[in-house]
C-alpha cells in the first residue's frame, strides 16, 4: 500500500466526511454571547496539539506579508489583494488539523491551488472598497486639514495643533466606521468561497450576515483579544508567538460555530 505524500495539495474540503454529517447554514446562525470567549478557547486547544507547526505556520505568513511591504506601493496593494488567499490557507490548516491529519506549513498556500480565483475576487474588492473609503474620508477631512496647514497660523499654535488633531481623528472614525462593514464581510469570506464554492460577492455578503448576527459574541471576543493582546506585547512582543497561532485558529473555530448546526 502506498504511502500517503504529506506535501500533496488537501482534498476538497467540500467532500469532507466529518462536514457532511453535519448541517451547513449558509449565513451562519446566532450563537451565546459567551461563545465569544470558546472561539480563542477552542484557538487555543488547537494550538497547544501542535504549537511547533503552528509557530513556523504563522512566521512564514509573517514574512510573505513583510516581503511584499518591502516592495514600494505595489507590495501593499499585492498584500491586500493576496490576503483572502493566505487566510484560506490558514482555514485549510485549521481544517486539516481538526479533521486529524495534521497541520502541515504545506497548508498555507492551499489557497493558491483551490478556488485562487475567486479568493483574488475577494481580495480586489476589499483593495476597492478601501480606496474607495479612503477617498470619502479625505473628502470629509480635507478642507478642514488644508486650511490647517496652509493657513497663516504656525504649527506652534495650539488652536492649530488642537484642530489639526481632531481633523485626524475625526478622518480615523469616519473610516473606522466604513471599513466595519468590510471588515465583517471579509471575516469568514475566504472559508465559505474555499470549502463551499461560494461566489466571491455571496461569500462576502454571508459572512457580512453570519457577523452581524453575532455582534455580542464579536463584541466580547475583540475585548478578550485587546486584553491579550498588550500581555501578549509585554515581553518584547514574543507573547504573540502564542497569540498569534490562537488569533489564527479562531478564526477557524468561530466560522465552524457559527455556519454548522
Amino acid at each position: 500500500m502506498s504511502t500517503p505524500n504529506p506535501y500533496a495539495a488537501p482534498r476538497a474540503p467540500v467532500a469532507d466526511a466529518a462536514d457532511a454529517a453535519r448541517n451547513f447554514l449558509p449565513s451562519g446562525r446566532a450563537v451565546p454571547a459567551a461563545r465569544g470567549w470558546s472561539w480563542l478557547v477552542d484557538g487555543w486547544a488547537l494550538f497547544k496539539s501542535q504549537p511547533g507547526a503552528w509557530i513556523a505556520l504563522v512566521i512564514v505568513a509573517l514574512l510573505i506579508f513583510i516581503a511584499m511591504a518591502l516592495i514600494p506601493i505595489l507590495g501593499s496593494l499585492a498584500s491586500m489583494v493576496l490576503t483572502p488567499v493566505i487566510l484560506a490557507g490558514i482555514f485549510v490548516a485549521c481544517r486539516e488539523q481538526d479533521a486529524g491529519r495534521g497541520l502541515l506549513v504545506s497548508n498555507l498556500f492551499a489557497g493558491f491551488r483551490e478556488r485562487f480565483g475567486a479568493l483574488l475576487s475577494i481580495g480586489f474588492i476589499d483593495l476597492g472598497v478601501t480606496v474607495a473609503v479612503t477617498l470619502v474620508a479625505a473628502l470629509v477631512t480635507g478642507a478642514g486639514m488644508w486650511s490647517l496647514l496652509g493657513g497663516d497660523i504656525g504649527v506652534s499654535d495650539p488652536e492649530a495643533m488642537a484642530g489639526m488633531g481632531l481633523t485626524l481623528l475625526l478622518a480615523l472614525l469616519v473610516m473606522l466606521a466604513l471599513l466595519l462593514p468590510l471588515f465583517m464581510a471579509l471575516w469568514f469570506a475566504p472559508a465559505l468561497a474555499l470549502f463551499h464554492q461560494q461566489g466571491p460577492a455571496e461569500a462576502m455578503k454571508n459572512s457580512f450576515a453570519a457577523c452581524l448576527k453575532n455582534v455580542v459574541p464579536f463584541l466580547l471576543y475583540s475585548v478578550v483579544l485587546l486584553l491579550l493582546s498588550f500581555v501578549a506585547s509585554i515581553p518584547f512582543g514574543l507573547g504573540w508567538l502564542v497569540l498569534g497561532p490562537v488569533l489564527a485558529a479562531s478564526l477557524y473555530t468561530s466560522y465552524r460555530d457559527i455556519f454548522f448546526d
